[in-house]
């Protein structure tokens, strides 16, 4: 019998060694994140690549699963802890070793796998550990699928079968690399500043930015595992501003910033202009829907209110379906209505047919705004960010909130901003025009300003946004509006940046 995972144990001690640790929280909305050692060990990534060999089981999905591993010091460590209990179950477990999120994906089909689990912290920490996981191509666990797990592995109702299968694929990266090649060079010579925050996309994105004929500037390409510049997240203005001072320094054309596990691409104009992610969606929208009338764009509910309000994306026929933040939930909504693609805040996007198989590959964006310039040769970066309307937009900012008391603290501002709508009150100086509540709330006055709160589903904080089409001072005045709300909660703690 498998011991029970046990929520706290101290390292270097008989019991760390012995037992399996989990905590709880882990479990995420769409993934799995732990800090290794403090919250997880060993033994209890075992534990869930036994309850993720069960569940799949369970599901009724051939029991195959494609692997692989950023690059941190104890990623392939972690890796082969999970491919041991999915062998215990009776897996089929093909490894495809170091590589990217989209890699794995890209797995599903090359190899006709239908699971997967990459070994991944993302943009988290040095000290994170984590796992995306799927059993139904190109679509990753939500909720539903999470909450399963987590009643399997901390109750350890494992079916351990056995005869499960290891096999290593070797080359593997060639393959995802051609993939994304086969394709007409650009008949535009771009320099693209190629940045990676010593991550490991730095293995990759250069390379297949050359094949497609842009002259690449690389920006931190170097993996290294301690990061020491700043972590690879393209959300963070740390990695953004490094990256308009390259594309400044060598007057490029375009500076393009990946993550750690290469989902997600974040863009720089050639005047050094750091584009929001969600207004880089909009741009990527009109040029999609030029060729594509009448398209249909999942956006998530931190994003700009362009998408719905944009003149030249209404002329063309595009709609806009504004749903849940996560990659997860994006996936589903992108896949379940057929969109041409799928925009987050984050950086997270998510093409169909033609450009892509429905899930998020921070190379494909790369491509996608390659093939935009390429098809405006007039036109900089700078010119197609000028011709958006203007707003006055915050980073995303992510406010520390304990994971056992951040969704409470949402609950109670949802409400509070239910009650305001109710009695007429005014927030930012005006009636509030509309209120969504699909994650979280978000917030819209009468002059079309609005801001957002929510829960981070992967980290232990709030994430806020807010955005004003009419002036810097109403979305500050926003800011202020949301920030005094969240102060009446003593578990709310500092910002990891602000306006």
């Amino acid at each position: 019998m498998f011991p029970k995972p046990s929520p706290a144990l101290k390292p270097n001690t008989y019991a760390f060694e012995a037992s399996p640790l989990v905590k709880a929280t882990g479990f995420r909305e769409y993934d799995a994140r732990w800090l290794l050692d403090r919250e997880i060990n060993l033994m209890g990534v075992q534990a869930l690549g036994m309850g993720l060999g069960t569940l799949i089981h369970q599901l009724g999905v051939r029991p195959e699963i494609v692997t692989g591993h950023d690059f941190r010091s104890y990623s392939a460590a972690v890796k082969m802890a999970l491919v041991s209990g999915l062998l215990a179950t009776g897996c089929k477990v093909r490894d495809i070793g170091l590589g990217l999120s989209p890699m794995a994906y890209f797995a599903q089909f090359e190899l006709d796998v239908p699971c997967v689990a990459m070994v991944t912290a993302s943009h988290n920490d040095n000290g994170w550990t984590g796992v995306k996981m799927g059993a139904a191509r190109p679509l990753t666990f939500g909720p539903d699928e999470m909450g399963r797990l987590k009643e399997i592995v901390l109750s350890t109702r494992f079916d351990l079968r056995g005869d499960g299968e290891y096999q290593f694929v070797e080359n593997f990266p060639a393959r995802y690399i051609a993939d994304l090649t086969r394709r007409p060079k650009l008949k535009r010579r771009l320099k693209a500043v190629v940045a990676c925050g010593n991550g490991t996309a730095g293995a990759f994105a250069p390379q297949v930015l050359e094949a497609v004929g842009c002259e690449v500037v690389p920006l931190d390409c170097d993996l290294d595992y301690t990061f020491p510049k700043y972590n690879p997240n393209p959300e963070d203005m740390k990695m953004l501003h490094a990256v308009r001072d390259e594309v400044r320094r060598t007057k490029a054309d375009v500076g393009l910033a990946f993550d750690g596990d290469g989902d997600r691409c974040g863009v720089v104009d050639n005047e050094g202009e750091e584009i929001f992610a969600d207004k880089v969606g909009v741009m990527l929208a009109r040029d999609m829907a030029a060729q594509h009338k009448g398209a249909t764009f999942v956006v998530d509910i931190k994003s700009t209110g362009l998408f719905a309000t944009d003149p030249v994306l209404a002329k063309l026929g595009a709609k806009a379906d504004y749903w849940k933040t996560g990659h997860s939930y994006m996936k589903r909504r992108v896949n379940e209505i057929g969109a041409l693609a799928g925009f987050e805040k984050s950086g997270h996007f998510f093409f169909n047919k033609p450009l892509g198989r429905g899930y998020d590959d921070g190379l494909i964006s790369a491509l996608a705004v390659c093939d935009m310039l390429d098809r405006n040769p007039e036109k900089s970066m700078a010119d197609l960010r000028n011709a958006l309307p203007r707003t006055w937009q915050s980073p995303t900012m992510a406010p520390h909130c304990p994971d056992e008391t951040k969704y409470d603290v949402v609950d109670d501002v949802v409400k509070h901003f239910e009650t305001a709508r109710e009695k007429g009150e005014k927030v930012a100086g005006q009636p509030i025009r509309d209120l969504v509540t699909v994650n979280g709330v978000r917030v819209t006055v009468e002059d079309g300003t609005w801001g957002l709160v929510r829960a981070s589903s992967n980290k232990p904080e709030l994430v806020v946004v807010v955005e004003s089409p009419v002036s810097d001072a109403r979305m500050r005045e926003m800011f202020k509006e949301v920030d005094a709300v969240l102060r009446t909660h003593k578990e709310v703690g500092e910002y990891n940046q602000t306006l």
